[in-house]
């Protein structure tokens, strides 16, 4: 482990409330195991939840700016009064960091105008390229957005991308440094599991993000179908209300809102199968490897995955999944008939995954990385010296 000398104090920066968020959860964790004293600054939407909040090893700080999900345009006002808070409160406290960890576009600028002035290092981790992620946006705008994306990651004193296939979508840019740090999970699993489901049944789990892109209505359609095949959902998003509806009407499917990562790994390990069916028509979706495949694999259960979004390739390489073509809600019904008819089928995938997850993509392996890039960087030379 690459321990870092003098405990520098690092802070984190995500537009979300951090309640929860894993992967800024993860890295918060993995340099404090390093020796570095850590912070987290995230965005309370609702101006409900703490102010501050201490965890394991670290603290939470959360600005409380209402604003809702999923608006597009709609919402530029209150992401102009997330810019300037968290512009405010980085110029009132810059001083007390080494670097700033910054977490996708809609937080880098403030960071990159700090650190600056500071001589804070700046890492820009992009989990979604913001100007491919805008669902109801001009595209005049998100050319402008990507070239000021571009901007920052040259200004960045390393870039993190959370698969080497992003590679390509951020060509064009000029970044110093660039780590690849997958978004996969520690290896936490439930001590408890429930038996497999017999032959012809199968409980499915679907944790995260409630958007209609990611395949959730056409799954519901087919659950309709099936009442002997059971989902349990759970997150938050801008389609959540249309889903919560949809799903209270059917006896099969189990709503639990919005819960902790450790309850996310629970329902997860109950299930016989995962799923992560995105829509490949959005750029960020034919790059993703989003951490539900990899909780898939630590937990060692197959997963259904959409074609042509980065994921299909990662699982047929691994063989511990099925394909299917997104929107297709008949060959989502027959990948499913697989694994419910086939108990054998579904234990062979998952010990494919749990193998790539050791050989290959576990936590251990990414906090590694993090750490070396951490120790590289602020055992370097600040700006002013290299200029």
């Amino acid at each position: 482990m690459a321990d870092l000398p003098g405990s520098p104090r690092i802070l984190i920066v995500r537009s979300n409330p951090i309640a929860p968020d894993p992967r800024v959860e993860k890295i918060a964790r993995a340099l404090v195991q390093a020796g570095c004293a850590v912070d987290a600054l995230g965005w309370d939407r609702t101006g409900r939840l703490p102010a501050e909040e201490q965890r394991e090893g670290y603290r939470v700080f959360r600005l409380p700016i209402q604003a809702e999900y999923g608006r597009g345009m709609a919402n530029l006002p209150n992401l102009l009064r997330w810019q300037w808070g968290l512009l405010g409160w980085l110029r009132r406290n810059h001083s007390r960091y080494a670097a700033i960890h910054a977490c996708d576009f809609d937080t880098v600028l403030p960071a990159w105008w700090v650190s600056r002035r500071g001589r804070q290092k700046l890492v820009y981790d992009i989990f979604d390229f913001y100007a491919d992620h805008l669902r109801a946006t001009p595209g005049w705008i998100k050319k402008i957005i990507r070239r000021v994306d571009y901007f920052a990651i040259g200004q960045a004193d390393a870039l993190i991308l959370v698969d080497d296939a992003r590679r390509e979508q951020v060509a064009g840019s000029r970044p110093r440094r660039v780590e690849i740090v997958y978004n996969s999970p520690e290896d936490e699993r439930p001590a408890a599991s429930a038996e497999p489901s017999p032959a012809g049944e199968l409980r499915l789990a679907y944790v995260g993000l409630l958007q209609v892109e990611r395949g959730l209505f056409e799954m519901l359609n087919v659950l309709k179908r099936h009442p002997e095949w059971s989902l349990d959902m759970a997150g938050f998003g801008g389609d959540e209300a249309a889903l919560v509806e949809a799903a209270a009407r059917m006896p099969n499917v189990r709503w639990h809102g919005r819960v902790d990562y450790a309850a996310a790994i629970s329902l997860s390990q109950s299930a016989d199968a995962l799923f992560a069916t995105y829509d490949p028509s959005i750029p960020n979706h034919r790059y993703s490897s989003p951490n539900k495949v990899f909780e898939a694999m630590m937990l060692g259960k197959p997963v259904v995955v959409a074609a042509n979004t980065n994921m299909d390739r990662m699982i047929e390489q691994a063989n511990c999944g099925l394909v299917v073509p997104y929107g297709d809600e008949d060959a989502l019904e027959q990948a499913l008939s697989r694994l419910a008819c086939d108990p054998d089928l579904r234990r062979r995938l998952g010990e494919c995954a749990r193998q790539a997850y050791e050989s290959t993509y576990s936590w251990a392996v990414m906090a590694a990385r993090l750490r070396k890039l951490y120790a590289d960087l602020l055992s370097g030379p600040d700006r002013s010296e290299q200029a």
